[in-house]
């Protein structure tokens, strides 16, 4: 216990750096959970693409009629929006 250094006051009343705390827990994240992690955003962005599509497509002559601001080429346009932004989650997910 004598070799034992207490530290100063003002050192434990000093937050960590937020820097190092985020290279400790970078090394906790396993292949396979980046893998399943990964798969799953591109999945549901797979799946969230052809479903929007089909279901605008079922309802296309419903939308043109009822003379909406948000046309089919603003909902394709989203739909492919939201998609992308899950593919971009799910490459983000993988490779960091």
């Amino acid at each position: 216990m004598a070799g034992d250094k207490i530290p100063s006051l003002a050192s434990l009343d000093r937050p960590e750096k937020y820097q190092d705390l985020l290279k400790e827990d970078r090394g906790d994240d396993c292949l396979p959970c980046r893998v399943v992690g990964g798969g799953a955003f591109i999945g549901l962005a797979a799946y969230s693409y052809l479903s929007g599509q089909s279901q605008l497509e079922k309802q296309r002559e419903l939308i043109l009629k009822s003379n909406s601001f948000f046309g089919m080429r603003s909902r394709k346009f989203g739909i492919t929006g939201i998609s992308v932004g899950l593919v971009w989650m799910g490459l983000w997910r993988f490779f960091n």
